[in-house]
């Protein structure tokens, strides 16, 4: 059966349908095109595959994410088709959306608006990680998502951070630092896609230099000894990988690296 693809918004998106009869304008059309685009790189197989990873499919068109990135930067970067795309909710169009939106172009509204949307990890991590992290709001965001009950919203806090650790080579030690006290509070939360958040934001900082390594070993030190489990496994499982072999000889490095300069 063929799978109908529709370029109004849905439930999910934050736009208004199109008027029955009105003749679409360049960007709705642009938006029909796109998701046209979309169908045709799609397979049943794709879809049905997404379940094994825990991604919802039941408004998935089943295109490989290698794909939508080649599709993305055929594309360009493109706020005003990015946030069209979103407004459809589907779940390749939204992942399109966070590789073609113009950071620059991202207010916090918009930030908060998406973040509330965030239904699965891999819109989350897909749009903190290629999107957000990019946006002069990203480190305000941390701090306020980090205290949201929403599993979603939650992680969307400690996705971010994780993705800043990644690719925010210009700023000090001192927000990681911070970061670290968001992380230590919130890792008692059991929830799955929060504590594994918590985790990767970890692990993510104690990588990213000798001196925060140090802090964050202290840290899952002492998660490690909680009477909480999520935050046991939180800091049983960052101490094996910050305290490996391979990641001590990467830090080793970078601190001779340092030294010379």
């Amino acid at each position: 059966m063929t799978r109908a693809v529709s370029a109004a918004p849905s439930k999910r998106g934050q736009g208004r349908a199109t008027r029955s009869g009105r003749a679409a304008g360049p960007l709705e059309a642009r938006v029909r095109e796109t998701l046209a685009l979309l169908k045709r790189h799609s397979s049943k197989a794709t879809r049905d595959g997404m379940a094994r990873y825990g991604l919802p499919s039941d408004q998935a068109l089943g295109v490989p994410v290698g794909t939508m990135r080649r599709l993305a930067g055929e594309l360009g970067r493109n706020h005003e088709l990015a946030v069209a795309l979103w407004n459809t909710g589907w779940y390749e169009a939204r992942m399109l959306a966070a590789f073609i939106d113009d950071p620059a172009r991202v207010t916090p509204a918009q930030m908060d608006r998406w973040c509330r949307q965030f239904d699965n990890w891999g819109i989350c991590d897909t749009v903190c990680f290629h999107l957000f992290d990019r946006t002069p709001h990203a480190w305000r965001k941390v701090g306020q998502w980090a205290g949201r009950r929403d599993e979603f919203i939650k992680r969307g806090a400690f996705a971010l951070l994780a993705s800043l650790t990644a690719h925010d080579k210009r700023i000090d030690e001192e927000p990681f630092i911070h970061g670290l006290l968001l992380i230590e509070r919130a890792a008692g939360d059991d929830r799955n896609f929060v504590k594994k958040a918590v985790n990767w934001a970890l692990r993510c900082i104690g990588k990213r230099s000798p001196t925060l390594n140090t802090a964050a070993v202290a840290v899952a030190r002492r998660l490690s000894a909680s009477p909480e489990p999520a935050a046991r496994w939180v800091g049983k499982d960052a101490l094996r990988e910050l305290t490996s072999a391979a990641v001590t000889k990467r830090l080793a490095v970078r601190r001779r690296v340092a030294s010379q300069r």
